[in-house]
């Protein structure tokens, strides 16, 4: 694949779910090695992240992520991601060979109009349905976020940058129980927001320290599936 160097600049519009995930669920997701952050008693914070990447972007693709929760590791904190769609294989081959990240392919749906939303499906199964109604615009807002990652034995750190123009949105976000998320995404969210005129630069990962024995790089599920 034909894939640019880091960093990525990604522009368009996207819309971020926040979700208290029991901290029991999230555990399914996260290797061993990485510590869950506790946002209240027994719950992480994580959610499920949709955008689309248009003109001007370093690559033009859709994105579904879900964020299993806050993790900490070598007095880092950052995200994981546990599950990354997108619907351009450049994008899957620079995901997977940069940073590590486990992107596949799916097909992206969206509605056209002012209160939209979208379907995202993978070999015709719906991963899930997001849509939103009433608006409440806010401001401008810019931050940025750290994610972690491995990339064969090296755990890795990497840094975005983003700035949009925010809004709370009313929304509903299904996902079926076929969908490989599903143990990790199971209610509505407590908030969504929307971000048009968003733009986002992804850093390059670095490792964040020595290589970690294969056991305790895998999900707590696997390791008691396995055990």
């Amino acid at each position: 694949m034909n894939y640019p160097n880091p960093p990525w600049t990604i522009k368009g519009y996207g819309y971020q779910t926040v979700h208290l995930i029991e901290t029991a669920k999230a555990s399914k997701f996260i290797p061993l090695d990485l510590e869950i952050v506790s946002v209240l008693p027994g719950r992480t914070i994580g959610g499920i992240y949709i955008a689309k990447y248009e003109a001007g972007s370093t690559l033009i693709y859709s994105e579904l992520i879900a964020i299993a929760g806050l993790v900490k590791r070598a007095g880092k904190i950052g995200t994981w991601i546990s599950h990354i769609y997108v619907d351009n294989p450049d994008s899957i081959a620079g995901g997977r060979e940069i940073w590590g990240l486990p992107k596949e392919a799916a097909d992206f749906f969206w509605t056209p109009t002012e209160q939209g939303g979208v379907v995202v499906r993978q070999a015709g199964q719906v991963l899930c349905d997001f849509s939103h109604g009433w608006q409440f615009n806010l401001w401008q807002m810019s931050g940025q976020f750290s994610s972690f990652s491995r990339l064969t034995s090296d755990l890795l750190l990497f840094d975005a940058k983003a700035t949009g123009n925010m809004a709370l949105v009313g929304s509903r976000l299904n996902v079926p129980s076929s969908s490989p998320f599903a143990g990790l995404i199971d209610s509505q969210p407590i908030a969504a927001v929307k971000a048009e005129g968003l733009s986002i630069t992804v850093e390059a990962p670095i490792p964040v320290e020595a290589p970690i024995p294969v056991a305790a790089r895998m999900p707590r599920e696997s390791v008691s599936t396995q055990s």
